[in-house]
């Protein structure tokens, strides 16, 4: 099972993984630490300091302790302390990691390069975020490879990728606050190689500015220049979902060779793994084992599951709205509300909304979403569109109800949505009516049914691409192994 390029222990090479410092980006990254583990490497994991606490509080201490050869580290992330039950803000993540991790990061690896311990041989590779892309700095100064892991969608990817050339059309910034409603949102983008039916409104967010010196516009102009330089960019997708894009972008741009490696989820399980590193894990909200409980007294089918991911925030007002529009669906539902879900505020739900849905709604503070997807009676899923979120929800054969908040949830709100037919899409103003002639359509309705037809389909390709021995995404691992070995 280990798989042509396992590696065999007396050469042990050594990657030490950075994931960004958010919660969609450490689980993927931490997939990708253990399945190279498994085929053979020494891994260094690598979370701020911040986070490192969060593990502690929601995991316990088995969570970091590691084993001899898969072992954590934390760097201080430079920013001042905050909530320690909420994802700190991205823009101020960004800036400050891109400015302040670099010394931190170098004198870690210097760390390890000179430790005295047998168990811990010299760093041979840097696996890293996407969007930490200052740790090519440290893997150029040793001479060693290093691939970047993207954790967005591909189309996402794409969408930052062209920034530039959004500036040089003069696209974005806007001229003014007229420009996000006079219809220059809906502008047709329709000069990207392989990407088709897509508006200026569906590109990553951070676009959305009318400030000419925006710091997120300069960190990501920043990140998609280095995006050219790594010995390889991988992301967790796979060909059969976006190869048509996939393809295009090979062919027009420059970049290093892409390996797509979805759904990594589905792929770990491949490769045999022992009870530790079972232990290991990456959740930094505690998950209520009951939801699966729950799930489990559920008809087949019957349950939608509602969850806005670790970072989208809403009014009290919003939440209202998707509270009643739950409601007056009649639909059995898991909600997933998070403690910092509402702005500034407590989630608290009207008092009449939750006696009329005890018997068919159970809220939770966080849950294990993978398995959750995957329970027989889930039959929809209202969603963020975050990518972990909306990949896991195509390996599951689940369709969607589509509430992107930011970043490139747009761009997989579009693709599911018009591309791939197994998502409809709420307003941003949501409204309980919509919610509830949605959450309809999906549990009952002839579209619905469409949807479930297409998302089973991509459920096998998923399945084919990640668990098949000659699917794209378990050869593209061997391919990413013999890579990092140079």
């Amino acid at each position: 099972m280990m798989g042509s390029s396992s590696v065999a222990s007396a050469e042990k090479p050594h990657a030490v993984c950075i994931p960004y410092p958010a919660q969609g980006h450490i689980n993927p990254m931490l997939k990708l630490a253990k399945l190279l583990h498994q085929k053979g490497f020494h891994i260094t994991f690598v979370n701020t300091d911040f986070n490192h606490q969060r593990l502690l509080k929601s995991r316990g201490a088995d969570s970091v302790k590691g084993l001899p050869d898969f072992r954590f580290e934390t760097i201080p992330d430079g920013l001042p302390p905050s909530d320690p039950d909420a994802t700190q803000d991205i823009p101020s993540l960004c800036i400050s990691t891109s400015k302040n991790c670099l010394v931190p990061f170098r004198s870690l690896i210097a760390k390890l390069n000179n430790s005295s311990s047998f168990s811990v041989p010299p760093v041979t590779s840097i696996v890293s975020d996407g969007v930490m892309s200052f740790t090519l700095q440290v893997a150029e100064e040793l001479g060693i490879p290093e691939i970047l892991l993207w954790t967005s969608s591909f189309c996402g990817f794409v969408g930052y990728l062209h920034y530039p050339q959004l500036m040089e059309r003069g696209l974005t910034p806007f001229k003014d606050e007229t420009y996000f409603t006079n219809g220059h949102l809906d502008t047709p983008i329709d000069w990207i190689p392989g990407m088709r039916d897509t508006r200026l409104r569906d590109l990553p967010s951070f676009l959305r500015t009318t400030d000419p010196n925006d710091s997120m516009i300069a960190y990501l102009l920043r990140e998609v220049e280095r995006s050219y330089k790594p010995s390889a960019l991988v992301f967790n997708t796979y060909e059969a979902l976006e190869g048509e894009l996939l393809n295009a972008i090979r062919t027009h741009f420059p970049l290093p060779p892409i390996y797509t490696i979805g759904s990594l989820h589905l792929l770990l399980p491949k490769i045999p793994q022992n009870e530790s590193m079972i232990a290991i894990g990456s959740n930094l909200w505690i998950e209520e084992p009951d939801t699966i409980k729950w799930l489990d007294i559920q008809e087949p089918n019957s349950v939608v599951y509602v969850n806005f991911g670790s970072i989208t925030v809403m009014t009290p007002q919003q939440l209202v709205e998707f509270a009643w529009g739950l409601a007056n669906s009649k639909q059995s539902f898991l909600w997933v509300i998070r403690p910092n879900l509402v702005v500034g505020d407590t989630a608290i739900l009207p008092p009449e909304f939750i006696s009329k849905t005890k018997l068919r709604g159970y809220l939770a503070s966080w849950c294990p979403q993978e398995q959750v997807l995957s329970h027989p009676s889930i039959a929809g899923f209202l969603t963020h569109n975050g990518w972990n979120s909306t990949l896991e929800s195509i390996s599951a054969g689940v369709p969607m109800i589509c509430w992107p908040f930011f970043a490139e949830q747009q761009m997989n709100c579009r693709y599911s949505c018009v591309h791939w037919g197994i998502g409809m899409e709420i307003d941003s103003n949501v409204k309980r009516d919509e919610v509830e002639s949605l959450v309809r359509e999906l549990m009952e309705g002839e579209k619905g049914k469409e949807m479930k037809m297409k998302a089973m389909e991509l459920k096998k390709k998923a399945e084919e691409a990640a668990t098949d021995p000659g699917g794209s995404s378990w050869l593209n691992l061997d391919k990413i192994i013999e890579v990092l070995l140079k």
